[in-house]
């Protein structure tokens, strides 16, 4: 791997950049005519604009990314997360056009993108699940009676799904069918696929999920992380470890995920997420994300191992290296989402210039951030500005460095969701860990 194409925009961009020029691996940095000017650009060996600002146009246009890698002669591609990288037939676009495609074989993203066949296979390789249909919902059938033998309430969700969306909840019998059709509705628009299927809801539960690696004949876990302080299904707050598993689960998750990720001969990195339901002291699989996953910092602040030079290196055809026992867990850490939003507008998008970005340092703090002072946030894209990432030795420690390094982050000229990262820490639910995925949503005063 000589050249790498990153085919994204912000924070993410700029980590896999800076991963790639510490390896000696040249970079390109593709944008839209919006971001010609952002950090990744700038920090680029090279820079090509694609398309015009709307992503339909620029970062999900295939032929355009792949046309800027022959222009620049680049050997390899990186999609980050989001955007195309989990898009099987890019994946399989790229690799076709001869290039290192910096990811997990397309047959796995497509196996574990249909929810549903990704449950069979989760079954199959012993990881806990949820009650519900097995494979496809048949909506010709009796859904009705197949719903009250699972319980309610349940949830019908979209085979092709994720990112929570896609997601409809059903409290008795007599919403079944017009949950499932209007389900169904969604799912054709979002995904292009109708395919639904039925689980079993879970109060109050907790987000888990095991952090996987492997090279196609060797595989790893990383730990687990907790991502269940979420506002509508949409990530928040991550920790890892994720706090007050007992033993017993959290070992189950672990090796039950590195199982999965064996029998699918998974290759690069890879996140199998579970619900955590505290009443039954249960875990069930909700789906296994192909891609490196937002969180993966807190991964890497436990285990010191860099998560993006491992894709580098396995998708340029090294092997792992290393065995489960040579990975240590040490200390814990939080990642906080830091969004151009208006917590206290209902969560209005806050476009604009920046005109101050202080970001907090020392001991065991991290900022991934794709903005700096002086650049203009624009409203064409997902409104993360970057992630602060604290570790230290317990989550009491680290929830105290936490604490300091929002207090010392200073974003001015837009509106931003640090006031609200503040709050947050200090619910007793989540310094006491008893906090779950509905938590912001229940929370008053926030």
């Amino acid at each position: 791997m000589k050249k790498l194409l990153i085919a994204n925009r912000g924070e993410i961009a700029v980590r896999i950049i800076r991963a790639a020029k510490e390896m000696g691996i040249a970079t390109v940095a593709v944008t839209s005519e919006a971001d010609r000017d952002s950090n990744a650009a700038r920090y680029a060996d090279e820079a090509v604009v694609i398309g015009p600002a709307p992503a339909g146009l620029s970062y999900l246009n295939h032929d355009a990314v792949l046309a800027a890698a022959a222009q620049t002669d680049a050997d390899a591609v990186h999609p980050g997360y989001g955007f195309l990288s989990e898009n099987a037939a890019f994946a399989r676009k790229v690799q076709e056009a001869g290039l290192i495609w910096v990811g997990p074989n397309p047959d796995s993203i497509d196996l574990m993108g249909d929810k549903a066949r990704a449950r069979r296979a989760a079954i199959e390789a012993g990881v806990p699940v949820l009650a519900g249909t097995d494979g496809v919902l048949d909506v010709s059938g009796d859904i009705e009676a197949l719903a009250d033998e699972i319980g309610y309430p349940l949830v019908v969700k979209a085979s092709a799904g994720g990112g929570g969306r896609g997601i409809r909840r059903i409290n008795s019998r007599e919403e079944v069918r017009g949950t499932v059709e209007v389900a169904q509705a969604e799912a054709l628009a979002a995904f292009n696929s109708s395919d639904v299927y039925f689980e079993r809801f879970v109060t109050h539960a907790r987000h888990v999920e095991v952090q996987v690696f492997g090279d196609g004949e060797s595989w790893v876990h990383l730990g687990d992380r907790d991502c269940s302080m979420q506002r509508r299904q949409q990530k928040v707050i991550e920790e890892a470890p994720a706090p007050g598993l007992p033993d017993d689960l959290r070992e189950q998750m672990r090796q039950t995920s590195v199982e999965l990720a064996r029998q699918t001969a998974y290759t690069g990195a890879g996140t199998v997420e579970f619900l955590y339901d505290p009443a039954r002291q249960e875990i069930a699989f909700i789906e296994m994300n192909t891609r490196l996953q937002v969180e993966h910092p807190i991964s890497e602040a436990i285990t010191g191992i860099d998560l993006v030079r491992e894709q580098l290196r396995i998708a340029a055809g090294e092997r792992l290296g290393y065995t489960q026992e040579d990975i240590r867990l040490d200390g814990h850490a939080f990642e906080f989402r830091i969004n151009a939003e208006d917590p206290d507008n209902n969560f209005m998008p806050s476009p604009g210039l920046i005109e101050t970005l202080d970001l907090s340092g020392g001991p065991g703090v991290r900022a991934d951030f794709g903005f700096s002072a002086g650049q203009t946030v624009v409203p064409f894209y997902d409104s993360l500005l970057g992630k602060l990432v604290v570790w230290d030795t317990d989550r009491e420690r680290a929830l105290a460095r936490a604490a300091r390094a929002l207090d010392e982050t200073l974003i001015e000229g837009i509106k931003s969701t640090v006031p609200l990262m503040r709050r947050l820490i200090a619910l007793e639910e989540f310094r006491s860990a008893s906090h779950h995925t509905t938590t912001i949503e229940s929370a008053s005063g926030l």
